[in-house]
């Protein structure tokens, strides 16, 4: 343990009794006293404060402004950046020449230039990638911020109380914030479904500000384990499990995440990693597709449970990617590949757990209807 990489509120985690596990190289909570359950069904009531302090800020800045910045990317990413609106961010994702993603991020436009958050576990390759590949493009790690995430329907009362003005922004708006807490990098974003936000803030002021965000009624701390079953009821994708460098963005149901610009016809067509294979199955379609799964019973199928397309015999024909119990439909959920022809909502397969096959429904996603403010 001794190691691991630590973030600026980690005693603070430990003073409010959270179990703490080695994840990405980090010392994390995984959960605190309430447990999962009741800080899974808080953040969709009220509010919950999540430390993604792990996570990967990144500067880019070229001689051109902005609209260099977003050139040089749009060779490493399937999304529209340079059309993307200031202040403004979107969901994408590096590819490689296989057409598979190496993670996913978010890339924010901040006039001058551009904003990334990258996933804790690839940041290092990350960073590297972002270096060989935008060679006109200055690439600047922030080390000196730490990252937060306020989740729920009322985030926006709790931090409109002591930022004002963060109200007025809609989902996908990014802004730059002054507060008692110092220069807030703040958008309405976030990986649970809810509205809310995620706010960088100095390493010097991180805990004074959890600390204030905490001290409200409607806000409790919130560990990994909530984290992921919020996610997951929203349908969100967590790489290196529902989505790593074997898996298309078709394959995994994302291609609302690139836009007309980039796809076959658009102004900037391609030009991207993989971009053959990809632009290829949105118009003929993958042999596999992600989707959601509710399983018989109150037991869930974890990750790894190989899936059959009958009750006996037969060869494997997908594995669950994720799997828990979902707080808020009060049932299992679990997402997985099937083949094209099995991933129809409504058809019935079968999840093998410790040696006997159980039924398992293909389901609509999200599982959790979102609740972000357009």
């Amino acid at each position: 343990m001794a190691d691991l990489l630590t973030t600026p509120l980690n005693a603070l985690h430990r003073e409010l009794g959270a179990k703490m596990v080695p994840f990405a190289g980090y010392d994390m909570p995984v959960q605190y006293p309430a447990g999962v359950m009741k800080e899974h069904l808080h953040c969709r009531a009220k509010a919950g404060l999540f430390d993604v302090s792990h996570m990967g800020q990144v500067i880019l800045r070229a001689p051109g402004g902005y609209a260099q910045t977003a050139t040089e990317m749009e060779a490493l990413v399937p999304v529209d950046l340079i059309g993307l609106g200031e202040m403004r961010q979107r969901y994408g994702f590096f590819t490689n020449d296989e057409g598979g993603i190496l993670d996913d991020l978010m890339l924010a436009n901040r006039g001058d230039h551009m904003f990334v958050v990258v996933n804790a576990a690839c940041k290092v390759g990350d960073i590297a990638h972002m270096r060989a590949g935008l060679p006109g493009c200055e690439v600047e790690e922030i080390t000196d911020r730490a990252l937060l995430a306020l989740q729920g329907p009322a985030a926006e009362a709790v931090l409109e109380g002591m930022v004002p003005g963060v109200a007025a922004t809609r989902f996908m708006d990014v802004g730059i914030f002054a507060s008692e807490f110092g220069e807030l990098w703040i958008s309405r974003s976030g990986y649970t479904g809810e509205d809310g936000y995620e706010i960088s803030v100095t390493e010097a002021e991180t805990e004074a500000l959890a600390r204030a965000l905490l001290a409200h009624d409607d806000v409790e701390p919130i560990g990994l384990g909530a984290r992921d079953s919020l996610r997951l009821e929203a349908g969100l994708c967590l790489y290196g499990h529902d989505i790593d460098e074997t898996t298309s963005p078709v394959e995994a149901s994302l291609i609302w995440a690139i836009q007309k610009a980039r796809r076959a016809g658009g102004a900037r067509e391609g030009g991207f990693p993989g971009a053959e294979r990809i632009l290829d199955e949105m118009v003929n379609g993958a042999a596999r597709a992600r989707v959601g799964l509710r399983p018989e019973g109150r037991a869930p199928m974890r990750e790894g449970t190989p899936l059959f397309a009958a009750a006996e015999g037969g060869e494997p024909v997908g594995q669950v990617t994720s799997g828990a119990y979902g707080p808020t439909i009060e049932a299992p959920m679990s997402m997985g590949y099937l083949p094209k022809p099995l991933a129809t909502e409504g058809t019935v397969i079968y999840g093998e757990v410790r040696g006997k096959r159980m039924p398992v429904k293909v389901a609509k996603l999200p599982f959790t209807p979102a609740n972000f403010k357009r």
